[in-house]
């Protein structure tokens, strides 16, 4: 059978109507706004940011949230021509099983495993890290790190991680919660979203009278900047690399505060539910995008003024928990709001670990009733009507990470996961206008195919600023989705058996 075997858009659109069937038109562009700003503030702003300074960009941050903008801009745009196109869920997955064929829907659903899996993992880390600075670090160095992370304290003495203990925690708490089949509700979310918002704000307004203008001077890391170490002499960062100083490291930044934007692709998942997705989705997609947009340039203009970016190289210093580190330090006379920002963070991490594992799910569920991957993944719970067998295999998968890989490492795979699956959505539009022009298209990408081709290659170009370590796993771990494909899912496929 062929490995390009595509899904007829109109058995798509008729399954996708009914199983959907009671769910009403009644999400504004208000509420899908609403809906990608809660689904994209999280850790990626609050920890990603400082990790993102102190490695690669320095103050020079704000320009690489800028870049990844861009990226994420013309991307959305793709996602919405798809989205009103294709009301159903499933997302990228879905979209490219009827534009480019099953192999390349698997390896996007493949690469989705480290959009939804990995970015619930690393949220859990930080998720991790928030509550250890809220109960002052009491927490031991042991049982909060992976058995990769090791520090010398000042009295030489060297730890080591076992595993990250309240990262498995929460993860097994929303586990539970998803299992039950709990939902938020859409008055919890605009909660949740406005606390975020309100956090961000806050700091903003009282952080920019702390700034500093000699911490933004230079702008950009200098070539010739020393590497660091930290008490055992171990280098903690190297600023040698093309990627790490000057511009090459504002695209490094880049690629490491791209995890910040994910999750405005989210909104693409809720066309079927939009009042008008002519109209809607385009301005829900892109409207939470510049929101955030503004809201992150701000950011991280304060916290590169108020802490100097050097702060933010030492995970043990400045990098973990960096919102309370610069209020904590800098701030004189807000210790409560260190306090304040830390609580409402752990609760907005937990809206968005819920998102994503949900999420994850969802992509199983759909894969597993196309015969790609085995069937316990769609198997439902008889009194909740939940895939629990997928949540349990995942709390297992996103578990391993979170309890035993660093953050940094799980942050940055998934960056790599959703830009590979930003790229092929990006060239799906292209490729359908051409294959399919008379389809119907509610929405139209502006300036095609110029906006695909760019929002494709500034993806592509955030892949490369991302470091071997990140480019060498990611590359194994499709490897592997091939391997698995071509083992099991070409041979199951019911696409392929008909």
């Amino acid at each position: 059978m062929s490995l390009f075997a595509k899904k007829s858009l109109d058995q798509m659109l008729l399954q996708a109507a009914d199983d959907e069937k009671g769910l009403k038109r009644t999400l504004g562009a208000g509420n899908l706004i609403a809906l990608g700003i809660g689904a994209i503030i999280g850790a990626g702003l609050f920890v990603r940011t400082a990790a993102a300074a102190g490695q690669a960009a320095g103050p020079a941050v704000t320009i690489s949230f800028i870049i990844a903008a861009i990226g994420c801009a013309f991307a959305g745009l793709c996602y919405a021509e798809f989205a009103a196109m294709i009301p159903i869920a499933g997302s990228a997955y879905a979209y490219s099983y009827v534009t480019m064929g099953e192999i390349v829907a698997w390896i996007i659903g493949w690469a989705l495993i480290m959009e939804y899996a990995l970015g619930a993992a690393t949220v859990s880390i930080a998720w991790s890290e928030y509550l250890n600075k809220l109960f002052d670090n009491r927490i031991p160095y042991e049982w909060c790190h992976s058995p990769f992370e090791s520090f010398t304290d000042s009295a030489g003495i060297l730890h080591s991680g076992i595993v990250n203990a309240p990262a498995l925690l929460i993860l097994l708490l929303i586990t539970l919660l998803l299992i039950k089949g709990t939902q938020e509700s859409a008055i919890f979310n605009a909660i949740i979203v406005f606390v975020k918002v309100a956090i961000v704000l806050i700091f903003i307004a009282i952080g920019w009278q702390f700034i500093k203008p000699e911490n933004h001077t230079p702008y950009f890391i200098p070539a010739d900047t020393a590497s660091v170490t930290d008490n055992a002499g171990k280098v903690i960062a190297d600023y040698s690399g093309w990627n790490k100083h000057g511009w090459g490291g504002v695209l490094g930044g880049a690629a490491i505060v791209f995890f910040a934007f994910i999750g405005f692709d989210a909104v693409s998942t809720a066309a079927q539910e939009a009042k008008n997705p002519k109209r809607d989705m385009p301005i829900g997609i892109l409207g939470s995008l510049v929101v955030c947009t503004i809201l992150y340039i701000l950011f991280g203009h304060v916290l590169t003024g108020v802490a100097n970016w050097k702060d933010f190289v030492d995970p043990e210093k400045g990098r973990e928990a960096s919102v309370a580190y610069a209020i904590s330090n800098f701030m004189t006379g807000y210790g409560w709001l260190a306090q304040a920002v830390t609580v409402a963070i752990l609760a907005g991490f937990s809206s968005v670990i819920l998102v994503m594992l949900m999420g994850q799910s969802r992509i199983f569920y759909t894969m597993s009733n196309d015969g790609l991957i085995p069937k316990v993944f769609g198997d439902l719970h008889p009194k909740f009507k939940t895939p629990y067998k997928a949540n349990w295999i995942l709390f297992i998968f996103v578990g391993l990470f979170a309890g035993f890989v660093p953050g940094h490492v799980a942050g940055d795979l998934t960056s790599f996961g959703t830009l590979f699956a930003f790229v092929l959505v990006s060239l799906g539009v292209w490729i359908l206008r051409v294959k399919a022009p008379h389809i119907e298209r509610p929405f139209r990408v502006p300036f095609a195919p110029v906006v695909s081709i760019l929002g494709a290659l500034i993806c592509l170009a955030m892949i490369v600023g991302l470091d071997v370590q990140t480019l060498t796993v990611a590359f194994a771990w499709m490897i592997l989705g091939i391997i698995v494909y071509f083992l099991y899912s070409k041979k199951h496929s019911k696409l392929n058996h008909k």
